[in-house]
């Protein structure tokens, strides 16, 4: 039976870009790094660089992106696009060097580190990899908005958003994670927001770096971008993007199912904190544990999803 091993990139890779709220200029290299490194961020500062391990326990600010570290001082911001890319694409371990407060937003989306991923491939590492497996059923709720993780055999996400606009409404995605369905159904699905949010915001010295090279803009029931949306449920799939690059920061991929209901940032660090503070909620486990696990209750009845052997479709097995 094969058994899954870590990963990390094959080579270093720069990305070259803006900051979405200085709308000043944001580089980030990404290195190989050892087996059980992790994601580690190394931030520049005015007194050299500072070390900030990709975790929900970094997480100091969900309100307009997600930010690692102290965001007054040695902070990293809008970390959910590139932490989806490495998680979507299998990625475990990377050393990632940021030259200031903010990530490159590229497009935003995660194609340009997929492209980046890509470009320099994946090196395979000795050490199994290990994940997080959910064992019980954790909630959080907040008003109308709620969102949860469910044992299943897997990696898969339901998220649905409501939006009152009527390009949005009511928009639902639910798939099991895999590096392909991540580049082709994910990765290039782009932030979004109103004009009247922006120039809001502009007021208030953030989304400096907003513009339509940038986001999917939206003024009444119209999308001003001149190409339009990339999908008619861009906005879930973004959303459901913005869910694997924070789920991600569990340090470890997850087994299990996630979803949420007019779910975000704040949401899907919160999922995070309840699933931590409750040990019999999850365990971690070794891929050759769980591989046998599963190929010993689906004989003869599997497929490869997400990396793992899992039961084929037909009837739901969530």
């Amino acid at each position: 039976m094969r058994v899954e091993k870590q990963t990390t990139l094959a080579d270093s890779v720069t990305l070259n870009g803006i900051g979405v709220h200085s709308g000043g200029p944001a580089s980030i290299t990404l290195h190989p790094a050892d087996a059980n490194s992790g994601i580690v961020f190394h931030r520049s500062t005015k007194d050299g660089y500072v070390e900030t391990e990709a975790s929900w326990k970094e997480v100091t600010a969900t309100s307009l992106c997600t930010v690692l570290g102290d965001p007054h001082d040695s902070g990293i911001s809008t970390v959910e696009h590139l932490m989806a890319a490495l998680r979507g694409m299998g990625i475990d371990n990377v050393t990632a060097y940021i030259d200031g407060p903010e990530m490159p937003i590229m497009d935003g989306s995660s194609e340009a580190f997929v492209e980046a991923i890509d470009r320099v491939g994946l090196k395979t590492l000795s050490a199994k990899r290990r994940y997080i497996r959910v064992k019980e059923k954790v909630r959080y709720v907040s008003g109308d908005q709620w969102c949860e993780l469910n044992p299943f055999d897997g990696t898969r996400f339901d998220i649905t958003i409501d939006f009152d606009h009527a390009k949005i409404g009511r928009q639902q995605l639910k798939f099991d994670l895999s590096p392909e369905f991540f580049r082709d159904e994910i990765s290039r699905a782009r932030t979004f927001g109103s004009v009247q949010d922006v120039e809001k915001l502009w007021k208030l010295g953030f989304a400096m770096g907003s513009s339509l090279e940038n986001s999917v803009a939206l003024d009444g029931d119209r999308v001003l971008n001149p190409e339009g949306t990339r999908w008619t449920d861009e906005f879930v799939r973004h959303k459901s993007l913005d869910a694997i690059g924070d789920l991600a920061l569990a340090g470890l991929p997850i087994l299990g199912e996630y979803r949420s209901y007019k779910g975000g940032h704040r949401m899907n660090h919160c999922i995070l904190v309840e699933l931590f503070k409750n040990p019999d909620a999850f365990e971690i486990v070794e891929a050759d544990v769980a591989l046998e696990e599963r190929y010993a209750r689906e004989k003869g009845h599997a497929e490869l999803i997400g990396g793992l052997q899992a039961a084929a479709f037909g009837p739901e097995v969530s």
